[in-house]
């Protein structure tokens, strides 16, 4: 019975039961709404992005160090205008440039951009769960 009718089954999103498509079996969980089906991927894509940081992570500081390879003219004349970075020290990057090469500029602004992302993380969890303390208290 290659060919056999699936049976009902709820969506995943919206609950409702629906008969689901004989040409995709068993892969598919939701219903034909649309918005059902977006909110699925939208879903997924987080969860898979959420298990594959370390791609995005490397591809970023790859991307932005290729920007600047040394291949570039702008790297011979050391006029090399740096991508703009994601975090707001107040530093002056031209002198700090003309000290160091704007590759080590680029990997440390990296690992400090990650040293603090992990700071707010932590400083985040520690507030949720002094809050959670302070629950448990009457006022």
């Amino acid at each position: 019975m290659p060919n056999a009718p699936s049976r009902k089954r709820p969506c995943r999103i919206c609950r409702k039961w629906f008969l689901p498509d004989v040409r995709l079996k068993d892969r598919q969980k939701t219903c034909a709404d649309p918005e059902c089906q977006k909110k699925w991927h939208n879903k997924q894509c987080a969860l898979w992005n959420k298990r594959n940081q370390q791609y995005f992570k490397a591809n970023y500081l790859e991307k932005k160090l290729k920007k600047i390879a040394r291949g570039s003219p702008e790297y011979q004349t050391r006029k090399v205008i740096l991508p703009k970075s994601r975090i707001k020290l107040g530093l002056p990057r031209n002198e700090i440039q003309e000290v160091i090469k704007p590759q080590h500029l680029i990997i440390i602004e990296y690992i400090l951009e990650q040293v603090v992302r992990r700071y707010q993380m932590a400083i985040q969890l520690q507030l949720a769960v002094k809050a959670s303390k302070m629950a448990k208290y009457p006022l």
